[in-house]
């Protein structure tokens, strides 16, 4: 490769995923180990590498076999970084970390938050007026266990590493729409009428657990002859579930979310029988030991609601 001279390329920084891709390989000379740490695939991982390489013009490891080593660029570059990230966590720290007055910070998923965890907080507010939540919508791993986060919600299947993680939702999934497509010449009323509807699909996330899909759905009741591929792709679940409350296609939600919009009328399920099931499901992270009062309050919360719901038959547990 040659080193790019290019003014206006030189003055963009590179992507961030990429420098902290980069800096995490650099520190273990292990691409597994690295995407264990940011809880990516070893494909990402080198897929990110290479993206700053082009950027670099020039590689930043040698490789042989398995085993990774810098080259000289790459040893300039890592204490840098290094110390650039370690620079950047501490004005986080400042700037995100509750000044502790019963202040609680939460991370959770992004869908999670808008169409499961928003509509209830109110109720927590009123049992807790003492606590201050102070809530982030992200789905990177949060560092529970560092004190950053004091509880988090992550899709997954629990085996997160030196946290307390306890079950909360189910993750099952069913296909809903807008009223409106279960009615007309081209209704929606059994599995086969899926061949002439959009099918709404969730887009692949690096940072959780794939997600059952269409095509999965379609396999399980032996329907071969619909493209479980087509149709528009969105990378939160809110969004593809906004998409078919307005009346753009069929989506596959988790119960969970969908509840209040199906209780409403806003969405329908048109199969009776049409959840999958799934083995993941959303957890609530705290610290293994010594969690904070607050963050005690809050998961006990949580877990409340989702049994409350359970027991109404609002969420299919």
């Amino acid at each position: 490769m040659t080193r790019r001279k290019d003014p206006a390329v030189d003055s963009r920084l590179p992507p961030l995923n990429a420098l902290k891709a980069f800096e995490a390989a650099a520190r273990r000379l292990n691409i597994t180990r690295a995407a264990e740490e940011l809880s990516v695939t070893p494909g990402a991982i080198s897929q990110q590498i290479r993206i700053l390489e082009e950027h670099a013009g020039a590689p930043l490891f040698h490789r042989e076999g398995r085993q990774i080593a810098l080259t000289e660029l790459g040893a300039e570059l890592y204490p840098l970084l290094r110390d650039g990230f370690d620079y950047l966590k501490r004005a986080g720290d400042l700037l995100y970390r509750p000044d502790r007055r019963h202040a609680l910070a939460v991370s959770v998923p992004p869908s999670f938050a808008s169409k499961w965890l928003a509509p209830r907080i109110a109720r927590f507010a009123a049992a807790h007026p003492e606590i201050e939540v102070w809530m982030s919508a992200d789905m990177r791993l949060a560092d529970v266990s560092g004190g950053r986060v004091d509880v988090a919600v992550r899709y997954g299947r629990g085996d997160y590493p030196g946290v307390r993680s306890e079950r909360l939702l189910n993750a099952d999934v069913t296909p809903v729409c807008a009223p409106s497509l279960t009615m007309g010449d081209n209704a929606l009323r059994r599995p086969s009428d899926l061949a002439r509807h959009v099918l709404i699909h969730l887009r692949p996330s690096e940072l959780e657990e794939p997600r059952p899909d269409w095509a999965a759905w379609l396999k399980a009741r032996g329907l071969t002859d619909i493209d479980a591929q087509a149709g528009p792709r969105f990378d939160q679940t809110a969004l593809a579930i906004e998409a078919a409350a307005h009346g753009q296609g069929v989506a596959l939600a988790p119960y969970a979310f969908v509840a209040e919009d199906l209780a409403s009328g806003r969405l329908v399920a048109p199969f009776a029988d049409g959840a999958l099931t799934t083995d993941l499901a959303y957890y609530v992270l705290t610290k293994r030991s010594g969690a904070s009062a607050p963050a005690r309050a809050f998961a006990a919360w949580l877990k409340h609601e989702a049994q409350s719901a359970a027991e109404a038959n609002i969420d299919d547990l």
